[in-house]
């Protein structure tokens, strides 16, 4: 009788193990992909992501005032007493800008920009600078920052246009700074400028509140007028050379423009998207009858300062 005994313990025990085992292989297949879940979602959290918050990669200090900081080449007559214009092609580096067809908004602009440069150069008389000559990042606060650390008496921010899949919107704009926006569609503008700098993972500490906090009062109101001055002179010597939006002259907080004792207009050449528009920037031709109608442009506003200066 023990031996039997022994002998159905014996048994049962050889029936259980393999149940458990079974039982152990099915719970394993159904929690594996829920640990592989659950550990690339902690993995993931620690991966920057710029646009779900999570500060990455480059954090970058605005230099304290009265450091120094790395300023650009000045073209043009060595005589400190000839007005400066500090022209500043958009995005670059890492920053494409608006991309249609190919073509990409931070090589076309600084076509366009070593364009203008070389035909002042040509014409003598002004001095000029690039805030980059080549496919370098700047921070979007260190543009305007340039331009005041150079005492730049004009800066002009080289801009093209995207519209998206909409490739009938067409022709160029000039941008001046102002607190509210001219309409919805500039306010969307400055908006999606205003971001670059997000956009491209980089936090920038050390500087004030909002563009409007540069905006003082009436100090800065003879400078935001001659700007739309300026505007209006790009406007007037473009027609019949270049192609212009119904809507020319607009405002919005750009950042880009925030220099408070330089008069500056951010110029949206025209749209990418817009093959006309793309295809006459993206030509020589069309690239040297910018220069030309720019350049006149600039002369005519300095012109109109020493003038009015003496």
């Amino acid at each position: 009788m023990k031996r039997g005994n022994s002998i159905a313990k014996v048994t049962r025990g050889n029936l259980l193990w393999p149940w458990m085992g079974r039982f152990f292989q099915i719970l394993a297949i159904f929690l594996l992909p829920l640990v592989l879940v659950v550990g690339l979602y902690v993995f993931g959290l620690t991966l920057p992501v710029p646009h779900l918050g999570r500060d990455y990669v480059i954090t970058l200090r605005l230099p304290e005032a009265g450091q120094p900081v790395d300023l650009p080449k000045i073209y043009g007559p060595p005589d400190n007493s000839r007005p400066l214009v500090l022209i500043d092609p958009g995005h670059g580096g890492k920053d494409p800008g608006a991309v249609s067809g190919g073509r990409r908004e931070k090589d076309l602009v600084l076509a366009l920009a070593l364009a203008v440069k070389d035909r002042l150069i040509e014409e003598g008389g002004i001095r000029v600078a690039l805030t980059r000559e080549d496919d370098t990042f700047l921070v979007l606060q260190e543009r305007p920052e340039i331009a005041r650390r150079m005492n730049a008496d004009l800066f002009i921010s080289l801009h093209a246009d995207s519209a998206g899949e909409i490739d009938t919107a067409y022709g160029a704009s000039v941008y001046t700074l102002s607190r509210e926006a001219s309409s919805e569609a500039a306010a969307r503008f400055a908006n999606r400028e205003n971001s670059a700098d997000l956009l491209n993972g980089v936090v920038v500490k050390n500087q004030s509140d909002p563009v409007n906090d540069i905006l003082v009062e009436l100090s800065q109101r003879r400078v935001q007028e001659t700007s739309r001055e300026f505007g209006e002179l790009i406007e007037r010597e473009g027609r019949g050379k270049h192609r212009f939006h119904s809507q020319v002259q607009r405002s919005a907080a750009l950042a880009v423009l925030r220099a408070p004792d330089v008069p500056a207009v951010l110029f949206e050449v025209g749209f990418l998207t817009n093959t006309t528009d793309a295809e006459q920037l993206s030509s020589k031709e069309g690239q040297d009858q910018f220069a030309a109608f720019l350049a006149r442009s600039i002369r005519v506003f300095f012109a109109r300062r020493s003038t009015e200066e003496s």
